[in-house]
Order: C-alpha cells, then structure tokens, then sequence
C-alpha cells in the first residue's frame, strides 16, 4: 500500500513539475507592418516572463488589419488582437469574439501606442513632394493600401480628407482633393507591406502613403537610403488597439498570459522598443528621449472631423460609402 502510495504521489509531483515547466503558446494576430516590431518585443516578453518563472512562446501572424479580423472572426485562434484601427477590434466585439468593453480592459483606450501616416520618397525625392498638394499634380503616382483590406488604407484615406479639414477647407472640398489623389493611384494594395512591395521590389509609384514606423522597416529591409521620409504638415492620429481574444483565451485556459503578453506594452521597455520602431510611445519620458524621431506634425484626431472610425466607416468604406464613390467616379 505503501509503496503505491509512494507512486500515486510521485506521479503526481512529476505531472505538477511538468504543468509547471510546460510552455504556454500565444498567438497575437496583428497588422501588416507591425512584424519587426513584434518579432522584438516578443524576445523581450518571453525573457521577461522567463524570470517570472514562466515559460512562454509567442507566434506572431500578419496581414491586412480588416483581413486579419475576419479571420480571427472565422475561427483563426489568437490569444490576442493588436491592430491599427478600433474597427476592426469593434468588428470582433460585435461577434462576441472579444470583451464588448475591451477599450476599458488596458489604459489609453486600450490603445498603447500609436502613429501617424506620412510620405515616403525615392531617394533624393526627385519629384520634390513637401506637402499633400503635391500629390494630386499631374503625373505624380501615389501608392496607398486600399481602405477596404487595411488599416493602413484607411488611416490615409482619412488624413487625406482631415488634412485639408484641418486647413480650414470643407468636407466638399476634401472629397474633390480625396478624388484628385486616388485618380493618381496606380493600384492598390491589399496592406502595408504589399504597399511597400509595390514601391521598392516592382518600383511602381513616386510616393508611399505609409505609417510612421515603416520607415524603420525599409531601412532594415532594404538598406538605408533607399527612401527618404516626408513628414506632411499636418496628419492624423492612428491608435494601435490591442485586445484579449476571450474566446480562444476561454478555451485554452491562456487569459492571465494573455492579459499579462499585452500589459507588457505599456511597461517602459516595452515602450522603449516601440519607439526604437518608430512607433509612437504613450509614455512621456521614452516619448522625449525619442524627439528626434517623431517630427512635429500638426496631428488631428479621428474624432475631429469624422465622429470615430465607426461612423467613419458607414460614412467612408462601407459598400457604396463615399470612397466607392470617389475612386469609381476618379476611374
């Protein structure tokens, strides 16, 4: 009796010290040019937890920020969400797929950092554009992510239109300029990094309407000097919401890790890293040691000139909304 006794609870000891040092995988399902920034944050968050004792991995899956919502909707099991617009969070809300008050669950909105759209150019700029007037002049191409597919798209469609808003000019008069520019746009992309693709390996296009961050990204991808940023007078505020998917996070028992993965983010080094990516830190102090590379731009919100991203979404990109208008009507 004894001696099964003894096997009983050595069984159970091994079972416990193997549930202890078993690793736990996260999935985050993210936007398009967010990869080199997560592939660095997650070797930072594994040793971080790693001296918590936990042994964590994180996959990492990117595309088109709509397209990556719909399929995490459609069955695709992320443990987290961290997009580029809160529609398309909202999208997965309205499903059940995510907390309907995810934008309470972290700070800021749920929303740890955030960007802006601007300019990239060949190198030298040989077609001199400073500012958006300079992309809707005859025989300049512009290459954006179409706002059907990405979040990208979206955010430049909507600083195209803000920027002339922000000058004082009227919703009539941001539709005509919106028009002008995609008459200008060869194709579109289905995300960021096929928008960059487009520009750099098929060299189509004079100029890249892009995140901030993406800068980072083409350095480190191909080389420094390939391009050169053009920081606009004035753009918009894109926040970069993150959410718990409760209902993979249900089923795998991973919320605490889940929960724990996106609190990082807001914590100094994770804020460092984001900076170093030049993806715009909420914190102040990692915001000032960074100054240099985040230029003053006159920076306007979404809810200035559209309400929210939801009501600009009916209004903007849902079928038949005023982009459909405008860039069958530019074709």
């Amino acid at each position: 009796m004894k001696y099964n006794l003894k096997t009983a609870l050595g069984a159970i000891a091994f079972a416990a010290a193997s549930a202890a040092s078993a690793q736990t995988a996260l999935l985050n399902v993210s936007y398009d040019v967010s990869r080199e920034f997560y592939k660095e944050f997650n070797a930072a968050y594994v040793a971080h937890a790693k001296k918590a004792g936990k042994d964590i991995k994180v996959d990492q899956s990117h595309a088109g920020s709509s397209a990556q919502a719909r399929a995490v909707a459609d069955g695709l099991e992320a443990d987290v969400v961290t997009f580029n617009t809160t529609t398309d969070v909202d999208f997965l809300a309205e499903k059940g797929v995510v907390a309907k008050d995810w934008r309470q669950k972290f700070p800021n909105n749920a929303a740890p950092t955030t960007s802006t759209m601007l300019f990239l150019v060949r190198q030298g700029n040989p077609k001199g554009i400073k500012d958006w007037d300079d992309l809707i002049k005859p025989g300049v191409q512009v290459v954006v992510v179409n706002p059907k597919t990405g979040g990208n798209g979206r955010m430049a469609y909507l600083a195209a239109w803000g920027q002339v808003r922000a000058k004082g000019g009227t919703d009539a008069q941001a539709a005509e300029f919106v028009s002008k520019l995609y008459k200008n746009v060869p194709v579109l992309a289905r995300g960021g990094r096929d928008a960059t693709g487009i520009f750099l390996q098929r060299n189509i296009g004079d100029v890249l309407v892009t995140f901030e961050s993406e800068v980072v990204s083409v350095d480190n991808e191909f080389g420094k000097g390939k391009v050169d940023a053009i920081h606009p007078s004035a753009s918009i505020v894109a926040e970069n919401p993150v959410a718990v998917v409760e209902r993979t996070v249900a089923k795998k028992g991973t919320a605490a890790d889940a929960k724990a993965y996106l609190d990082f983010l807001y914590s100094p080094e994770g804020q460092e890293i984001a900076a170093k990516h030049n993806i715009r830190p909420r914190n102040e102090a990692v915001l000032k040691k960074y100054a240099s590379a985040f230029k003053p731009i006159k920076l306007f919100t979404v809810e200035q000139y559209f309400g929210s991203l939801g009501e600009a979404q009916k209004v903007h990109f849902n079928d038949g909304g005023q982009f459909d208008k405008l860039y069958t009507a530019g074709k």
